[in-house]
């Protein structure tokens, strides 16, 4: 299987010059390709309808005398005589069932959901015998950057780097004028100069995490089987569920496990947990799982208890206070690389939203496949912070609000661990 990366500035011209890699390839074998962008919207601006600095549409590059009937719009698809096939997705959405591509480019894949694209389709096209390239500009120490780094000491992958003064494609004087226009030197760094320095454009814990990283606090974070298990919770239903597992160990926070997925009832995740094999004092949510479903009729917290989890629920509070509270505590958090790395994946990507049309970020996070893990990773800080005790110690404000008043029922204040044993769901 081909491997190729590259960084670039966003002066590179990276998708033109890898949509020209594609086209050739698709004519020497027949198959699926498929260009990767962090939203399908995304990809129809900047490749379907775009078009070079001269008015040239990247998707004239396909020979009209190679191409079998018209594009198709709707699904950004383009049909070869041959019979190969050229589409357009974005790794937002879930793939379905079936796909089959022998090559793929992942565009700007510092800003994807890495779950959404690359894990889904890297065994198939291990299997195809086919071959993946990524482009991307910096956008901090995120997973892009971690693959770059892989790939930059892999004989069996290129790599290359591609910084404004080395394209020709902006001057210096160019880049000066953006500084005199009041553009800071870190993003001129980062956009032009490829810098991993700075965290992508209104990360909220961006560069905290790279700290955490640079400081060895992830990395390996074994289970200390005699402390106690906590797991903190958001709960979709067409969205992804998320569990965060945690340890408190003396003043440290440890990140031991981390799961998601989507589409899957509570049952699931109960049966998750059993197979964790882990000793489990509480499971906390959001203030919602008081609602009830449709399905049932019953809230969350009574199904759950169905199925032997005892949810505590985090009461509802501004998310930008429980952002604050992330920042509080994440140097004293410790995450397990392996078990944790989409979870941390979805930290270092958790951003403010953008207005299009202000051309400004907006005081709110942006609503993408980063925002479940960190959500449920807000609800572990505000619990940790106000809520929780430890041996019978508050562990985050002493003089906060007790507890034990958000619990529902009497017999939920018992602080007494529920242990999985003999298979059972029921016994936890």
């Amino acid at each position: 299987m081909l491997y190729a990366y590259g960084t670039g500035a966003d002066c590179a011209g990276k998708d033109k010059t890898f949509l020209n890699f594609m086209i050739p390839k698709m004519l020497q074998r027949v198959g699926a390709y498929y260009y990767y962008f962090p939203t399908a919207a995304m990809g129809r601006d900047i490749l379907w309808d775009g078009m070079d600095r001269d008015g040239f549409k990247f998707t004239d590059h396909f020979p009209r005398i190679l191409v079998k009937g018209k594009p198709n719009q709707q699904e950004m698809k383009i049909e070869l005589k041959n019979g190969s096939i050229f589409k357009i997705r974005g790794t937002d959405k879930r793939e379905p069932i079936g796909v089959n591509p022998v090559g793929v480019v992942f565009s700007e894949y510092s800003r994807q959901n890495p779950k959404g694209g690359w894990d889904l389709v890297r065994p198939i096209l291990a299997e195809n015998d086919g071959w993946a390239v990524f482009n991307f500009t910096p956008r901090g120490k995120n997973h892009a950057y971690r693959l770059y780094m892989m790939a930059r000491d892999n004989p069996k992958w290129f790599c290359q780097t591609l910084k404004a003064n080395e394209t020709s494609a902006i001057s210096e004087d160019a880049i000066q004028d953006e500084r005199d226009s009041g553009m800071s030197e870190e993003l001129i760094q980062q956009e032009f100069y490829c810098s991993f320095d700075i965290g992508a454009e209104g990360s909220y814990y961006g560069r905290l995490m790279s700290k955490l990283w640079d400081s060895g606090q992830v990395g390996n974070v074994s289970w200390e089987t005699t402390v106690p298990v906590y797991t903190f919770w958001d709960l979709g239903i067409t969205d992804s569920t998320v569990i965060w597992f945690a340890q408190f160990i003396r003043n440290e926070i440890h990140l031991i496990d981390y799961y998601e997925n989507q589409g899957e009832p509570l049952s699931h995740y109960a049966k998750v947990l059993q197979d964790k094999g882990y000793i489990y004092s509480q499971h906390w949510g959001p203030h919602d799982l008081a609602a009830k479903t449709l399905q049932t009729g019953l809230t969350t917290l009574e199904v759950g208890r169905q199925l032997g989890i005892n949810f505590q629920m985090v009461e509802q509070a501004r998310v930008m206070d429980g952002i604050e509270d992330v920042r509080g505590i994440l140097n004293k958090c410790w995450f397990d690389r392996s078990k944790c790395s989409h979870g941390i994946d979805c930290l270092e990507n958790y951003h403010k939203d953008f207005d299009e049309k202000r051309e400004d970020y907006q005081p709110k996070p942006r609503h993408d496949w980063s925002s479940h893990g960190a959500d449920a990773f807000r609800y572990l800080a505000s619990a940790y912070r106000w809520y929780l005790h430890i041996d019978g110690e508050r562990i985050g404000y002493p003089n906060a609000i007790p507890a034990n008043a958000f619990y529902e029922r009497e017999e939920d204040m018992n602080p007494n661990m529920y242990a999985i044993s003999g298979g059972n769901p029921n016994n936890y």
